[in-house]
């Protein structure tokens, strides 16, 4: 069932889409984090937002 209200898909999509996650143990972080929740690395990546076909 699709979302048609645009308050509560836009906060679905922050929900899934805007974080971080760590190289080396791949746990989700907040935006604002600096350091990994889990292993405390600093080396942070923002997940991957492209949309399409996975190959």
């Amino acid at each position: 069932m699709p979302i048609t209200d645009p308050l509560k898909k836009q906060i679905a999509q922050r929900a899934r889409l805007y974080f971080k996650v760590c190289f080396s143990c791949g746990a989700k972080n907040p935006m604002s984090a600096t350091r990994c929740r889990k292993c405390h690395n600093s080396y942070l990546r923002l997940k991957n937002r492209t949309l399409g076909i996975k190959k």
